[in-house]
């Protein structure tokens, strides 16, 4: 069944995002591909001035202190876990934008997900960043499921109309029996 205009726009705005998500993790794994056989604590230090950072302040002392445990295999995870990621959105991401049911099935499932996550988050350490990430997904699952919602019910009217018109008891004829029906259809 084909959806409204507006809906279409949408979901092809949501898949978008989606898309644009999975495109930003994708660069990240590659990244960390390149960290290879590299001196990665020397890589972390390096953007950490490179950024104009304090290396004595705690969240760039902590990502240093992170990179230090970085081996070859961590990163191959991390980027095989980054590639997975992007491969789930870009798919989510076709799905909505061909309007496929399973694609708004996978974005719902994604998108719910990540609210208890996001719920912790804000309730620990509320920032207006945290705020916006958790109103903007809580926003795509209720707009994905509204679309999916009007779909279904909008199907399942269509395929009641045309069995009541089947056996004869449909608009404009309500109550009538076929043969009544068909004696009507002729007088108009």
């Amino acid at each position: 069944m084909r959806i409204h205009r507006t809906a279409a726009t949408g979901l092809r705005t949501v898949a978008t995002v989606e898309a644009v998500k999975g495109f930003l993790v994708m660069a990240a794994g590659v990244g960390l591909l390149s960290l290879l056989h590299q001196d990665v604590q020397q890589a972390a230090e390096s953007a950490v001035r490179h950024l104009h950072l304090n290396p004595a302040h705690y969240y760039a002392r902590a990502f240093i202190e992170a990179a230090t445990r970085l081996t070859d295999t961590r990163l191959w995870l991390l980027a095989c876990g980054a590639f997975a990621y992007a491969l789930t959105r870009g798919v989510e991401a076709y799905g909505l934008w061909r309007a496929r049911v399973w694609g708004e099935w996978l974005a719902i499932l994604s998108g719910t997900l990540y609210l208890p996550i996001e719920i912790y988050a804000l309730v620990h350490h509320a920032t207006a960043l945290k705020a916006a990430v958790l109103v903007i997904t809580v926003g795509i699952v209720a707009y994905v499921a509204y679309v999916g919602l009007v779909r279904r019910s909008a199907s399942r009217f269509a395929r009641s109309s045309r069995a009541r018109m089947r056996h004869g008891n449909g608009f404009p004829c309500v109550g009538t029996r076929p043969h009544e029906w068909r004696h009507l259809r002729q007088s108009l």
